[in-house]
């Protein structure tokens, strides 16, 4: 699965506005898009899901019905192009007061805006000033594996149950449970549980994952996912997209190793890099990020929106299409990685994947030459080279194999070289 998108909560977006949004990504040959359960106003136009009275405070027993419209507007004009939808159902930037916009302080979930609870029957207080990391927000603590606040928790279950009476009539859709979360384990199992049981009942299958905050993928936290298949039917690595070059390529290569006793998909929401971000990427980081998961073997990779990622512009849309391309070549769920066929100084820049017997795959960014080992291939290869800044491969060429190939890029730019046996 493929995708990109300039917003992480699309289903906020008016018609007008989401419609050409996704018809852009299926036209690039995308198919998955990141969908925050988020209401926080960044562009004005976003809509909390719980009623407003007149008096200006909300009722969290009564919806907004308009909220919930927009939401199976997302998942059916998604299910008419085959995109698949990731829902992140909760996201801790929306309860807090750090920054400039204090959205705790306008959120239904705060006892001063709502007529349900106070802040003394609640426990929550009317301002969190801390940035969410430091995870000091009770909201995040109502389980019964942690405090067990029924009061809260009451109309926690009752969002997250009517999210799913829409999202579960649908079958292109995946669930995480939090955004960048560095909540308790406790947390997270409750609501995976939560989401599996609402779906059994429904005799429906689903798959879930968790968003660790930590950049580091080899830190505990983020065993709670990996070392738990039974729960967490695949696995997300988005906050490896912090890291660079080699580092990057070997953390996630790290992951899928870690997970050959009992394999899951691996999932990357959320690939950060883009020119002027606040992390100091650059939009070259957001293009070697997303093509070297796609090579390490992820099952879905998405652009992050910007301006942390490239969202769905015209180099995000050209990167979709050359994997598209080189999808027709290569079974991509083939892929092995097989060391020593790059040699000299290219394993430095260039990044390899062998495909069994039949053909190896390079990634070459921004560099215009590469040595391969073909000797333990024989017989006539064909070579094909996919312009991954522009999305169109060039013509097929022939070339001899048992030999050490030095090959010279057509032009200067980010590269994708597919050398395989030719079709019997």
């Amino acid at each position: 699965m493929l995708g990109g998108s300039d917003d992480d909560n699309l289903f906020q977006w008016p018609a007008e506005k989401l419609i050409p949004q996704l018809d852009r990504i299926a036209a690039a040959g995308g198919n998955l898009i990141r969908n925050t359960m988020s209401d926080r106003k960044d562009k004005g136009f976003e809509i909390y899901a719980f009623a407003r009275r007149d008096d200006g405070k909300y009722d969290l027993d009564r919806w907004n019905e308009e909220y919930w419209e927009r939401f199976e507007r997302l998942l059916a004009e998604t299910a008419k192009r085959d995109i698949f939808v990731q829902i992140e159902i909760w996201d801790r930037f929306d309860y807090s007061d750090s920054g400039t916009d204090r959205r705790w302080g306008k959120h239904p979930y705060n006892p001063a805006n709502n007529v349900n609870y106070t802040a003394e029957e609640s426990g929550l207080a009317r301002e969190y000033p801390d940035h969410p990391g430091t995870n000091r927000q009770p909201f995040f603590f109502t389980t019964p594996y942690q405090r067990n606040d029924r009061i809260v928790l009451k109309y926690q279950e009752k969002f997250v149950r009517r999210m799913l009476d829409h999202s579960l009539k649908y079958d292109h859709v995946l669930y995480c449970m939090d955004n960048e979360t560095s909540g308790e384990e406790a947390w997270s199992r409750y609501w995976a549980e939560f989401v599996r049981d609402r779906a059994r009942e429904k005799n429906k299958t689903v798959f879930l994952t968790e968003m660790w905050y930590d950049w580091n993928l080899a830190a505990e936290r983020h065993k709670r996912t990996f070392d738990h298949p039974e729960l967490y039917g695949f696995v997300d690595v988005s906050q490896n997209n912090h890291n660079k070059g080699s580092d990057h390529w070997t953390n996630f290569l790290k992951v899928r190793d870690s997970l050959k006793e009992k394999p899951r998909p691996i999932d990357s929401i959320k690939t950060c890099g883009a020119t002027g971000n606040k992390f100091g990427d650059t939009d070259q980081d957001g293009i070697e990020r997303f093509m070297k998961q796609i090579l390490a073997g992820a099952a879905a990779a998405r652009f992050h929106r910007p301006d942390s990622g490239l969202g769905i512009n015209d180099k995000a849309v050209a990167a979709i299409r050359s994997v598209r391309l080189l999808e027709a070549i290569v079974p991509l769920w083939s892929l092995e990685m097989k060391s020593g066929f790059l040699r000299g100084d290219s394993h430095l820049n260039a990044y390899a994947a062998g495909m069994f017997v039949t053909g190896v795959v390079v990634f070459l960014p921004q560099n215009d030459s590469v040595t391969m080992d073909l000797r333990a291939f024989s017989g006539k290869l064909n070579l094909h080279w996919i312009d991954i800044d522009r999305g169109v491969a060039k013509p097929v060429e022939s070339i001899q194999s048992n030999r050490v190939l030095n090959l010279k890029a057509p032009a200067k730019g980010n590269w994708l070289i597919a050398i395989v046996r030719p079709a019997s």
